[in-house]
């Protein structure tokens, strides 16, 4: 029984080690396992679950749609494993592994402090941090795929989730200060509301999220119609492709405070103002009973007292 224990969770680490580098070579390396044995370990969990958790190719692996489906349930299983050891060893002994999602914005403003603590108190809990477009962080605390993520705060946040919020950002309008047509719209212009013609501003927007969700209301709500020119990943490129001259854009004062092309747009002030961007810690319920979750939180806690 105990060997299969053990078997057991070590195909469950594979998973999601090659989950995370879809790489046999580097997921073999981290565990200390041969190409061979990774390659048959793979096999007897696909076998055993019945289906091809993976698609390899020349390039790499990448999940099936099977494999989506089990990577909630690998992280489940390994973490509580892990919780209930870390529990036996103590708090100040806490072992294991938690993940959390951020896009590139939150991760250089919101979540160093939390870091530089949480590594300081739990030396021996291993934080895998992925980062990518905001607008897809509660999807993946919803599928399992995470345990914890920043996010901005929904109204239809499910009931399952648990959410604080650390900091609130307002949701700005970015214009070029290159000379383009959409800067030359705008000459003369500190802010904007309904009367102007819309139709003369080339908008980028998000290809999905609440910054995208308020402004297309807020021009639905004044009777305006827009030309889309472009729809994007993330808030970063929105900032990148504004700068460029390319066009208008609404992105969280914190994107614009950390981009690298800052100087290059201009805020413009709307009226009236689009609600605030309240951004936060998020994790499912069930999830924060594990201690090592729950130290992360804590220490999410302890560097955004305000926010709790």
């Amino acid at each position: 029984m105990v060997g299969r224990i053990r078997l057991d969770l070590r195909s469950l680490r594979l998973f999601l080690s090659l989950a995370e580098t879809r790489h046999f070579g580097r997921t073999s390396e981290h565990l200390h396992m041969s190409l061979s044995s990774a390659s048959r370990t793979l096999q007897k969990l696909e076998g055993a679950v019945g289906q091809r958790l993976f698609d390899r190719n020349n390039r790499g692996v990448s999940l099936t749609a099977a494999g989506t489906a089990f990577l909630g349930y690998a992280r489940e299983t390994v973490n509580g494993w892990d919780t209930l050891v870390g529990g036996f060893r103590g708090e100040e002994a806490l072992v294991g592994e938690i993940s959390l999602y951020s896009s590139v914005t939150a991760t250089h403003a919101i979540i160093s402090p939390i870091i530089e603590q949480f590594r300081r108190q739990y030396p021996g809990i291993d934080l895998k941090l992925h980062t990518g477009d905001q607008a897809q962080a509660i999807d993946r605390i919803d599928r399992g795929s995470e345990d914890l993520a920043i996010a901005a705060h929904s109204a239809a946040l499910s009931p399952e989730l648990q959410f604080a919020v650390l900091e609130y950002s307002p949701l700005q309008l970015i214009a070029p200060l290159v000379n383009c047509a959409a800067s030359k719209s705008l000459i003369g212009l500190e802010y904007i509301d309904a009367s102007v013609n819309w139709m003369d501003l080339p908008l980028i927007v998000a290809e999905r999220g609440l910054a995208r969700e308020r402004l297309l209301a807020w021009l639905a709500e004044h009777g305006n119609e827009v030309d889309i020119y472009a729809q994007v990943s993330g808030h970063e490129a929105i900032v990148s492709m504004v700068a460029l001259g390319l066009g208008v854009g609404v992105v969280p004062a914190l994107v614009i405070e950390n981009s690298p092309h800052r100087e290059n747009v201009r805020v413009l002030g709307m009226e009236p103002a689009l609600e605030d961007f309240a951004v936060g810690i998020c994790a499912r319920k069930s999830r924060l009973e594990s201690p090592l979750v729950a130290a992360f939180w804590e220490c999410a806690r302890a560097s955004y007292p305000r926010g709790f």
